[in-house]
């Protein structure tokens, strides 16, 4: 895999760092959906678009089918890295990695083409590359309902992880990431002067409540074992000191790592904010826009991950990993096919830690190879399967 990858690496290289200049949010992906086709095109492939962004590949043939899946949009935030190729567009940047998943599913299909041509590749192998997983309920879920998975029988991915170095690949049989909701909480009262608060409804105390009562009442609510994590991102009530506000609104994530409390949860929540509201005479509206379930790996699937960890980045390339309280829309393809994801490396051994979502996110690049190597590795790993 080293041998037909090495003549390539370059090129991958350097589409990464294009598309890393050039990123689009979720539904927009137009110039990366083409990029991603063309370079598949060139190579002899087919690929087909999706609705709206996105596109499905075939490699091979066969009556066997495994299916390898990159994700394409980028997060709307600033690039705070001052590398050459950092982000050209304002305001929008790849710091999930998210175009290092592209160029790694990319770089595994070109070298299972090369395998097919010369009638090493005992199947297909279908590579997917969707649209919109920032967003909930994430673009997986069009993937499927375009039949993308129709007719495979495992998937698998990659995420990178900047808590790992670069070389090693994070593994783990069951839940790896966890179920995730979106809260907005929006108070609304008559409003009045921050001198007769008895003759209102005192918003702001009572959005203060909420951001700090419902989540201890939730973790009193329900089984602790749930691993149940409410946490909010942004709070925005008034606009003068001395002015008690009509509306306000907190927003946050809802997270669980156990799928079975998921519902639960949910159920409970605007049950809990009606109750920490009610003394204080406001209305309160909840919308709880539903996520995505965990990430759970399937054992044969992370056992194929494994071997190909071992196989094509040497002994010790796998590690044990954590779950984790992220969402991953990954998690969509496995209600539907046995499958799993790994954890790739991107960390510089001795080197500063730069973690996701975050503008100063940078990854090694050698994990370009890495992770294509591991993906077409699992996929040839899948297919040496006996049928099931």
């Amino acid at each position: 895999m080293t041998e037909l990858l090495a003549p390539r690496l370059e090129a991958l290289v350097a589409f990464r760092r294009d598309v890393h200049a050039h990123p689009e949010t979720a539904h927009a992906e137009h110039r990366t959906t083409a990029k991603v086709a063309e370079r598949l095109t060139a190579a002899g492939l087919e690929p087909r678009l999706l609705p709206g962004t996105g596109l499905v590949c075939d490699v091979g043939a066969g009556p066997r089918t495994v299916a390898l899946r990159a994700d394409l949009d980028a997060l709307p935030l600033a690039d705070e890295t001052s590398s050459p190729w950092c982000s050209t567009v304002p305001g929008v940047a790849h710091a999930c990695g998210h175009d290092l998943h592209t160029t790694a599913v990319l770089g595994a299909g070109l070298v299972l083409a090369d395998l097919a041509r010369a009638g090493h590749l005992p199947g297909r192998v279908r590579l997917l590359f969707q649209p919109a997983e920032e967003v909930t309920p994430g673009g997986a879920l069009g993937v499927v309902a375009a039949g993308a998975l129709d007719g495979v029988e495992r998937i698998f991915a990659v995420h990178c992880d900047p808590h790992t170095d670069v070389g090693r690949v994070g593994l783990r049989v069951g839940a790896i990431t966890s179920a995730f909701d979106q809260v907005k909480v929006e108070l609304h009262g008559p409003g009045g002067h921050t001198s007769r608060p008895h003759l209102t409804g005192d918003l702001v105390f009572a959005l203060a409540k909420v951001v700090t009562e419902v989540p201890a009442v939730m973790s009193r609510r329900l089984d602790p074992r749930a691993g149940v994590s409410l946490v909010w991102g942004r709070v925005s009530a008034g606009g003068a000191a001395n002015a008690i506000p009509r509306v306000g609104v907190a927003e946050g994530t809802l997270r669980c790592v156990r799928q079975d409390a998921w519902k639960d949860a949910g159920d409970l929540l605007p049950e809990v904010v009606r109750e920490v509201v009610a003394p204080y005479g406001l209305r309160a509206d909840v919308d709880l826009q539903r996520g995505v379930p965990p990430v759970v790996n399937e054992a044969v699937s992370t056992g194929l991950l494994q071997r190909a960890a071992e196989e094509q980045l040497g002994e010790g390339a796998a590690v044990p990993t954590d779950q984790s309280l992220g969402g991953e829309d990954f998690a969509w393809y496995l209600q539907h096919v046995p499958g799993a994801m790994a954890r790739l490396g991107t960390r510089t051994p001795g080197g500063p830690t730069h973690d996701l979502h975050r503008g100063d996110f940078e990854a090694d690049e050698r994990a370009v190879a890495h992770g294509a190597r591991l993906l077409a590795g699992a996929a040839l790993e899948a297919l040496r399967l006996p049928p099931a």
